[in-house]
């Protein structure tokens, strides 16, 4: 039983360091590649927004905006392109391609799986820490 237990607790550490680690990894993609247009805080209140025409969007607001659901999905094809956002007469800087890599699997809110990015699945997973 000890044994047992000492490995289990070993896993749950492990774990918990990875999980740790993608929400650091998260939070620095969000502030070299996120914070300029929704700011560090992710309110839309970044430097660059007064220069745009349409606002960026406050992503703190993205669960409270769903019904209290966090849209994973749309928030992944909005990162990689899959689903463009037209902003400011263009599209949303798209960071797919500078997100490519690994296919890792992302559980949806619906439960489906979408294939990402291992980069895409850490700034989605610190994005969903945002929320208010």
């Amino acid at each position: 039983m000890k044994p047992t237990l000492i490995a289990l607790t070993c896993l749950f550490a492990l774990t918990g360091a990875a999980h740790a680690q993608g929400a650091g990894r998260g939070q620095d993609l969000f502030e070299t590649h996120c914070a300029t247009c929704h700011g560090l805080e992710g309110t839309g209140k970044g430097p660059m927004a007064p220069v745009l025409l349409l606002q960026p969007t406050n992503l703190r607001e993205l669960a409270a905006r769903n019904d209290g659901i966090f849209p994973t999905a749309r928030v992944v094809m909005r990162i990689d392109g899959r689903d463009p956002l037209v902003s400011h007469g263009s599209p949303m800087p798209i960071y797919g391609d500078f997100f490519e890599g690994d296919d890792t699997p992302l559980k949806a809110e619906t439960g489906q799986p979408i294939m990402t990015s291992r980069a895409i699945v850490d700034l989605v997973d610190y994005l969903e820490r945002l929320q208010q």
